[in-house]
């Protein structure tokens, strides 16, 4: 039987959507999530089904089933890896824009995962669960660059463990908003779940980790600056939250970023570029450069020409 929960409508959600209201009610339910609830008759307002585009009226009572979980399972597909390095112990793969890491509600297949249970059969690494094998750190759907898989369970430990250490190097490059007037720098600052957005993360001093970013200039152009940052931390969406707490949002980020996308580009503008570890079996320091891929090539040219 699936559980139910009941929320009141608040004053602030008179003449919201119901869809809005219950994606921002904190229960974790995504706003897409509790469209195809309503859509399937359960939600009911006052014990009146309603459409997903109901507003909402103060003190109204919404009582929302929770669907039981559907156990995720995640299946091998063959899809296309660019494997930059691959021996018995791990990988690393150039993962491109738009590619999501590891199965989750609303991406069940064409994932890395997917690809990678392919690939590597049963070769990956069972610590993080069926659903993320091998999956050591992940970056996001819309950044492109490189990632770290683990074949087995003694290469998955090392490498997690240089990461708690901070001696794993992570570095990125991104195009963001505005003249950053410093050269370099430093955000230093918590990172959490959003406390009422529950997709988005934030700068937050209650129920949060503590977040680094370095930065540095590599170019100025006007209105917009390419930078390269290294991760020492690596929180969830932490350089796209980092950049925008100081007011220069990664280009192209909808999420943190001005919901219109600047003309010209195709997506945010963040790279994964190069990451450097010992490898946790022979000891050997090993690192990878990712080039920059032609969506970020594209718009730094289209900047070129308009600042010369």
């Amino acid at each position: 039987m699936s559980d139910a929960l009941i929320i009141t409508v608040p004053s602030d959600g008179d003449g919201v959507r119901i869809d809005k209201l219950i994606s921002e009610s904190g229960h974790d339910i995504s706003r897409s999530a509790a469209a195809k609830i309503i859509e399937e008759g359960g939600v009911t307002v006052n014990f009146k089904v309603v459409s997903k585009n109901y507003k909402c009226r103060e003190n109204d009572k919404i009582v929302i089933q929770i669907p039981e979980a559907k156990p995720l399972e995640a299946t091998a597909q063959d899809i296309p890896l660019d494997i930059v390095y691959e021996d018995k112990d791990l990988l690393v793969v150039n993962k491109p824009k738009g590619m999501v890491t590891h199965p989750a509600a609303g991406n069940y297949d064409g994932t890395l995962v997917n690809a990678l249970l392919y690939h590597c059969g049963n070769s990956l690494s069972g610590i993080n669960g069926v659903i993320r094998p091998g999956i050591v750190h992940r970056i996001d759907k819309d950044t492109s660059g490189l990632l770290i898989v683990a074949k087995n369970d003694i290469a998955h430990a090392g490498l997690a463990k240089q990461i708690k250490e901070h001696s794993f190097e992570r570095a990125y490059e991104c195009v963001v908003h505005g003249n950053v007037k410093e050269d370099r720098g430093t955000v230093n600052q918590p990172i959490g779940r959003h406390p009422k957005e529950r997709k988005k993360m934030a700068v937050i001093y209650k129920n949060s980790k503590n977040a680094v970013t370095h930065y540095e200039v590599i170019k100025r152009y006007g209105d917009f600056t390419h930078l390269r940052c290294v991760l020492e931390t690596g929180r969830t969406h932490q350089i796209r939250v980092h950049m925008a707490y100081i007011g220069h949002p990664v280009a192209g980020d909808e999420v943190y970023g001005p919901k219109k996308v600047q003309k010209g580009l195709n997506g945010q503008c963040l790279h994964a570029k190069h990451i450097g570890f010992v490898h946790p079996k022979t000891g050997q320091w090993l690192e990878f450069e990712s080039p920059l891929p032609d969506y970020f090539t594209d718009f730094l040219n289209k900047l070129d020409k308009q600042y010369i």
